[in-house]
């Protein structure tokens, strides 16, 4: 006798690739009960820094190693460095089965994976992340975007490390008022800062595309979070969104960046779905 309800499918398998501030707090939102999902498996560089924790789930997924997660269920969750985007990513599509990609600069070094995807009939999802309305620029992408530009605000520690910072010899650390570091187009900021800028990246590929996405970095001693600014002009609308997101852990990346992953893994089953 099937345990599975009249009308209700299995569960879907989740995998997470790296646990971070992100993957974390994914794990344990799953953990605690997303309808329809479960946590089945977690990849994780130093496996011994979170046995202790994964233990102490309600249902403690399985530790492997990336190229196995694919077996282990159908929808991965990356959250690791962009450098390993193509090993988490690759199988899971070539098996028909869904990616969540937080490292979206990487997406652009890996284009083939989309049409990889596309034959095989899995799919890799750019999550909203830190940057609200992606809805709206997509809607308008139905018809024509003349322009989107974006100014992206961090503070100096966010920055540091990037190799466009390193390439160019900008010594951050003695900024002491807001400078403009960077100005140019979304591919190329992904290139430059491939840890902060995925947010520039998801705008680019949900809009007009990463050449004619423009962007400028400002490194500003005065702000104590990440402070994204965007302008669109369409055929629909000419609007402007301004969103302040406050760090996680890693002062690269915003605390609503996983909260959005857990809204969208929310939605796979749920009875009403708002948005896009």
């Amino acid at each position: 006798m099937s345990n599975v309800s009249k009308g209700q499918p299995a569960s879907l398998r989740v995998a997470i690739a790296g646990l971070g501030p992100i993957g974390t707090k994914v794990a344990q939102a799953l953990d605690r009960g997303i309808d329809g999902l479960v946590l089945t498996a977690v990849s994780v560089q130093n496996p011994e820094k979170h046995q202790g924790w994964l233990g102490k789930l309600a249902t403690p997924p399985a530790i492997l190693p990336i190229e196995q997660l694919s077996e282990a269920a159908d929808i991965v969750i990356e959250c690791a460095p962009g450098k390993l985007l193509r090993s988490i990513v690759a199988p899971f599509v070539t098996k028909g089965k869904t990616a969540i990609v937080l490292s979206a600069g990487a997406l652009l070094e890996n284009e083939d994976l989309i049409a990889l995807a596309k034959q095989n009939g899995g799919q890799i999802v750019v999550p909203t992340g830190a940057l609200i309305g992606l809805d709206a620029v997509t809607a308008a992408a139905v018809e024509t975007i003349h322009s989107v530009r974006m100014v992206t605000r961090k503070p100096v520690q966010g920055l540091a490390g990037a190799p466009y910072i390193v390439e160019n010899n900008i010594d951050i650390e003695r900024i002491t008022e807001p400078l403009r570091i960077f100005e140019g187009t979304a591919r190329e900021a992904a290139k430059g800062f491939p840890a902060n800028l995925n947010v520039a990246v998801a705008l680019s590929l949900a809009g007009i595309g990463p050449d004619r996405t423009r962007l400028e970095i400002w490194a500003d001693p005065t702000v104590t979070r990440n402070i994204h600014r965007v302008e669109v002009e369409s055929d629909a609308a000419r609007f402007s969104m301004s969103i302040e997101n406050i760090p996680s852990e890693n002062p690269k990346t915003g605390r609503i960046t996983a909260l959005s992953v857990i809204a969208y893994l929310r939605k796979q089953r749920s009875a009403l779905r708002v948005g896009t």
